[in-house]
């Protein structure tokens, strides 16, 4: 996989640990790989927003390219979507140069109208990417939840000509839902989505299967327990 350049989309840590995580990739001579960071208190939001605001500062400080942020669903149940909007669009200044890629923790926003309406409001407050979960919900990434969120993409697109990425996250364990997720991109927003810009996969849970594919396409069988541990 190094030979052919195919890499991890991102590496993502907790803000404490982004400078570890910049001199590890050094040290691998494998700065390419951008560094993600989760912030704003992951995965609750939970803390006050000056909190929220310094440690996405401190974490591009300390080497961070992307950060995930995870908005107020206090706000978003109670149709507070000025105030969404204004927290995440002080998140975006914070983020600098840094890629921001907003959680709407889909899962608890009850509705799918909350889930269309979360998605435009964070996309219009600056948002480079809406991600559907933290994948601490009890309702993760499903695909009707996927559906109405690249749709709303679809929308923002049509109406500003922006494009603005799709990351799915919690519950994807095997390549073949990685290939739906895949699918659904294509079918919904075309090709133009099917790259690591546009379209991202929470792979946590993912890897263990990606690897034992890649084993039997280039062996022929699936991989013994003594030769990949995990599978």
């Amino acid at each position: 996989m190094h030979m052919t350049g195919i890499t991890t989309g991102a590496v993502c840590v907790y803000p404490n640990r982004v400078a570890e995580c910049k001199k590890a990739l050094k040290e691998l001579q494998a700065t390419e790989i951008p560094i993600a960071s989760v912030a704003t208190g992951f995965p609750t939001g939970q803390v006050p927003l000056k909190t929220r605001i310094e440690e996405i500062e401190l974490a591009v400080m300390d080497g961070a390219s992307e950060i995930d942020i995870v908005i107020n669903r206090q706000y978003a149940l109670q149709g507070n979507w000025q105030g969404v909007y204004d927290e995440v669009q002080r998140m975006k200044v914070a983020c600098g140069d840094a890629q921001m890629k907003t959680i709407i923790a889909a899962g608890d926003l009850g509705t799918m109208a909350n889930v269309y309406k979360a998605s435009m409001v964070c996309m219009m407050a600056g948002a480079d990417f809406i991600k559907t979960s933290t994948g601490k919900e009890s309702v993760n990434a499903t695909l009707p939840i996927g559906l109405v969120m690249v749709r709303a993409i679809r929308k923002y697109h049509q109406m500003t000509g922006f494009k603005v990425g799709f990351k799915p996250a919690g519950g994807i364990r095997s390549a073949k839902d990685a290939c739906t997720w895949m699918s659904l991109m294509k079918e919904e927003l075309g090709d133009d989505w099917l790259n690591a810009q546009l379209f991202r996969i929470g792979a946590s849970g993912l890897l263990t299967d990606i690897e034992r594919q890649i084993f039997h396409h280039v062996t022929g069988r699936y991989a013994a327990g003594y030769e990949m541990p995990m599978s």
